[in-house]
């Protein structure tokens, strides 16, 4: 398949970017679009750092910001994952691509459609296999996290963190105002309840737990009442963690893979 075309991923999360890092390292041509001010909260593991930093790498695998249709295809060519910022995805209809995989994990249908692509996927709820996609891949911690679904829908979004530590609601940092973020801790740091991680304005967002810091989103951006800015880890070991790839998305990238190959061997029989 990856002779055929680009594997488009709409995202560059950590999640995207955990599907990103499987694909890239099976052997397959990989397309990132971000919008032009990603919030991504755990941006050491997520490419959308690109459109910030020029260049990010993620456990071997390295990607590139790319600016232009010519710079998609270089940056391809020098063995790197091209993120584009295009949040419409237009770029799926300038070059050949095989798959297109929504992994933007909205909780909602913001646009895919499976005439987009020969072979369309989507992460999570919003998406209804057999209409909005070919395949839609399970993102909801527990039994049936990275299962690929053929017929129907992912579970639904319940709005409620999955369990970390004993911990849910309260490692996840919201803003409890809008406005912009001014970070006073940064990714990796521990963390006592009540300690001041950063402001909003004039608002404190403080820790409701001890552990590490794993996802803050970037200083100076501007940020909506109620949307995750952050999370704190409470194991200690999750400190070596901040740089790698976490086990939800490793288990995700898996369901994506398979779906691929599934796909692809599809082809190989029919040929």
């Amino acid at each position: 398949m990856g002779e055929e075309g680009f594997i488009i991923i709409k995202g560059a999360g950590d999640i995207a970017s955990g599907v990103a890092h499987k694909l890239f390292r099976s052997g397959f041509s990989v397309v990132m679009t971000e919008v032009e001010r990603p919030s991504c909260v755990r941006r050491n593991v997520s490419f959308a750092n690109c459109i910030y930093e020029g260049t990010w790498e993620i456990e071997g695998v390295k990607a590139k910001k790319a600016d232009t249709l010519d710079d998609i295809l270089q940056i391809a060519r020098n063995n790197m994952i091209p993120v584009f910022i295009d949040p419409s995805c237009k770029i799926k209809e300038k070059i050949p691509c095989s798959v297109l995989i929504d992994a933007i994990l909205a909780k909602k249908n913001t646009g895919l459609n499976k005439d987009d692509a020969p072979f369309v996927i989507g992460l999570g709820p919003g998406f209804y296999a057999g209409k909005d996609a070919d395949l839609v891949v399970e993102t909801n911690r527990g039994h049936n996290l990275g299962r690929i679904i053929s017929h129907g829908e992912a579970e639904p979004n319940t709005g409620v963190p999955g369990d970390i530590g004993g911990h849910g609601i309260k490692r996840v940092l919201r803003a409890p105002v809008g406005g912009m973020i001014r970070n006073n801790k940064k990714i990796g740091d521990w963390v006592n309840p009540l300690d001041v991680i950063a402001w909003i304005g004039e608002t404190e967002v403080r820790a409701a737990i001890s552990g590490v810091i794993r996802g803050l989103i970037y200083d100076s951006l501007e940020v909506y009442e109620g949307c995750k800015i952050g999370d704190v880890d409470p194991r200690p070991e999750a400190i070596a963690w901040t740089h790698s790839i976490s086990d939800k998305a490793r288990c995700i990238a898996g369901g994506v893979l398979e779906a691929v190959m599934m796909k692809k061997l599809e082809q190989q029989d029919v040929s």
